[in-house]
């Protein structure tokens, strides 16, 4: 398939889980991608390792989307290597769920500098690259951003957070031809919530029980979805906010 034939596209945060398979989708429907991570540069070669090894293009950049210095690295780069950009998927984020007695300062930015403020910085990035033609942003939110659980109130508030740069940019780009929209996944199965252990566990099991469609969401069901708001078949499609969730977060 070619929905993005030689498009080029940077997923942030596409080492692992569901940035990973956002790059390989992409790649397999012809995009040449950059497979951003901040730490974990073999996992992110495995994903670029996977994509040329099935025929298509990709390279991994290093950069903490947090550090404004290495985000302009990280689209210095891509211009580099294929001289322009149509997309970009701010897929890069971090949770921790605490109650909220021990949410601490550090704890606070952390979350905002990277799910937010990261966001914001690449958003700035791809503005450049871009150009006259337009481009196409997709925010990876989160349905707790509609419906936060209990001890997420920090990490829902910055998924609130990047909804609202969503809608608000979709007006104040509308002219530049670019679309934005916002992704907001339910309980998905990826490494991080394996290893923070909600995968098995009893809260997860409850939340599968309370989904429509029975079951944990896997990182190609938001690919998939990603691939569709990248393509031209989405070509008035902006300003949403897009719940994949197995109805769980049904808004």
């Amino acid at each position: 398939m070619s929905r993005l034939k030689n498009r080029v596209a940077i997923v942030t945060g596409a080492s692992k889980g569901i940035g990973a398979a956002i790059a390989r989708h992409f790649a397999a429907e012809g995009a040449k991608v950059v497979v951003n991570y901040a730490s974990s540069k073999e996992d992110a070669d495995k994903v670029v390792k996977t994509i040329t090894d099935n025929g298509g293009t990709a390279i991994a950049i290093q950069g903490d989307v947090s550090n404004q210095a290495d985000v302009s690295k990280l689209f210095e780069e891509t211009k580099e290597a294929f001289g322009t950009l149509d997309i970009l998927v701010n897929n890069a984020g971090i949770y921790q769920y605490l109650p909220i007695e021990q949410v601490s300062e550090e704890s606070f930015h952390k979350q905002f500098n990277i799910n937010v403020l990261g966001s914001v910085f690449a958003i700035q990035g791809a503005l450049k690259l871009f150009g006259d033609k337009g481009g196409n942003i997709i925010n990876i939110s989160s349905g707790a951003s509609n419906t936060p659980l209990p001890t997420g109130s920090v990490y829902s508030a910055t998924k609130a957070a990047l909804d609202a740069v969503t809608i608000a940019l979709s007006k104040e780009l509308s002219g530049r031809n670019i679309r934005i929209n916002s992704i907001l996944p339910g309980v998905v199965e990826t490494e991080g919530s394996h290893s923070a252990g909600f995968i098995g566990s009893e809260f997860e099991a409850r939340l599968v029980a309370t989904t429509p469609l029975g079951r944990t969401g896997q990182p190609e069901d938001i690919a998939k979805v990603a691939v569709f708001l990248a393509s031209d078949e989405a070509a008035w499609i902006t300003g949403e906010k897009i719940s994949v969730s197995g109805g769980i977060y049904g808004i």
